[in-house]
This record gives C-alpha cells, sequence and structure tokens, in this order.
C-alpha cells in the first residue's frame, strides 16, 4: 500500500496514522459497514488485496469478514504492525461450521476482528483467559483441547479460532462457497450493518432496523426508500436494490 493509498484509507475511517490500533479497531467498524451486498448484486468477490482497499476506499462500501480483516490487514501492516491472518470456524445453534469460514487477525498478543458484524468493538488480549469487559458486552477466550481457541460473547461461543497463521489466497475456498453454495447465510439475504454510540443499526432485506439498548424498532421500506436508506444511513450508494435474481 502506497502512501497516497494509505492515507485515503485513514480518511476513509476518520483516523490519521498516530491514532493507537484500538482507536484505529474502533473508527473502522463506526466507518465502514459489515455487508454482503455484493453477492446480491452479482458483483464476484476476489480476495485480492488492492481489490479489497479499492471496494472500502474508494468505492465507500463495506464487506464480509474476508474483506474486512483482508483490507484492515493491509492498512495495519501499512502503519507498521505485525498482523497475521487466523482462521475460525463459526458456530451455529451450538454447531461449529466449516473451516475457514471466518478470518480474524492476530497482532501481537491482540484478536482484531472488524469482520463478524455484532461483536467486540475494542480488540481482545489472545493470550488471557479472563473475562474481558467491552462496551458490547463480555468476551472470554477458551482453550480446546485440539490447541485451538473459543472465542465467548456473553457466554455463547461464536467462533472456534485457530492460532496457525495463514496467507489471504488459502480463505479463497471458503470466499466462493459463502457466495455459491446454498447452504451459505450470507445468500438468505442483502444486509448491511454498522454500530451506533447507542445500539446497531441495520438493513436486512427490506427491512430498515434500529437498535437503542434493549429496544429494537423494524421499519419495512421499499425500494426507493431502500436506497434512500442504504446512502443516508451507510454512505453507500446503489443503482438498485441488492436482490438475487
Amino acid at each position: 500500500m502506497n502512501d497516497k493509498t494509505l492515507d485515503a484509507y485513514l480518511t476513509r475511517i476518520g483516523a490519521t496514522r498516530t491514532n493507537t490500533l484500538a482507536e484505529l479497531h474502533e473508527l473502522h467498524l463506526a466507518a465502514v459497514p459489515f455487508e454482503n451486498l455484493s453477492i446480491h448484486l452479482g458483483e464476484p468477490i476476489v480476495l485480492d488485496e488492492d481489490l479489497l482497499v479499492d471496494k472500502i476506499v474508494n468505492r465507500r462500501r463495506g464487506g464480509f469478514c474476508y474483506e474486512l480483516n483482508g483490507a484492515f490487514a493491509a492498512l495495519l501492516t501499512a502503519l507498521g504492525h505485525d498482523v497475521q491472518m487466523l482462521a475460525a470456524s463459526v458456530f451455529s445453534d451450538g454447531v461449529c461450521s466449516l473451516p475457514f469460514g471466518h478470518m480474524a487477525l492476530r497482532v501481537g498478543d491482540l484478536l482484531v476482528d472488524v469482520g463478524f458484524g455484532r461483536f467486540t468493538l475494542r480488540p481482545l488480549s489472545i493470550v488471557s483467559r479472563d473475562v474481558q469487559p467491552d462496551p458490547a458486552g463480555e468476551f472470554r477466550l477458551v482453550d480446546t483441547p485440539e490447541g485451538d481457541v473459543d472465542v465467548l460473547f456473553d457466554g455463547v461461543t461464536q467462533y472456534r479460532l485457530e492460532l496457525r497463521p495463514r496467507a489471504l489466497n488459502e480463505f479463497r475456498a471458503a470466499c466462493w462457497y459463502q457466495q455459491t453454495s446454498p447452504q451459505s447465510s450470507f445468500l438468505r439475504g442483502a444486509t448491511c450493518s454498522l454500530p451506533t454510540p447507542t445500539g446497531r443499526i441495520t438493513i436486512a432485506g427490506n427491512k430498515l432496523i434500529t437498535t437503542v439498548g434493549d429496544e429494537r424498532h423494524e421499519e419495512e421500506l421499499d425500494d426507493d426508500e431502500l436506497l434512500d436508506a442504504y446512502a443516508k444511513h451507510f454512505g453507500v450508494v446503489l443503482d438498485r436494490v441488492p436482490r438475487l435474481s
């Protein structure tokens, strides 16, 4: 990443070169939405570092884990951090899913993850096994007999993390699966989501969902209202509603 792209990326998330890792993490989460819109717009997702960064910086879009953490890894590396990509398997209804189903990052002794939707707002210690409080809730890491680490959010296991460093191209098969398999949750409907100071705002299908504390408000939108909502709440300007034909 050259200096021009680095500065443009920092501007995109409202950061500077002097921000700490924790600050960059929170700023990235607040500015770059977790979204799967490319799948529902017929846009192939290719795990190439330049393409991932371009999507976030120049196209002003977001993405899912491989895109968000892949691009964030490039940013952190350019800023001088030692970054490792880690593979994880996501838990659903207590069952562990496919290998490489999620990508997270390790920076020193910290678990960094800006690509899991509703999750920690700050990096977690990857070596501590104590409860780690976060504005989003309580997190804890638990060792497994196989040598992996389970990551728990408010007592519920979110994913099982491998500690072996991986390369971006090792996630390509799983990324293709997430875009194409009928079993992929990302094909069930378009989603776009950001944390807010008081909760979260999400578009899921044709619904605008606003969460403030424990209160949840849903509003159904027509196509024109959806396009306006993507632009207003996420800065995502689309020429059509993301919808699989």
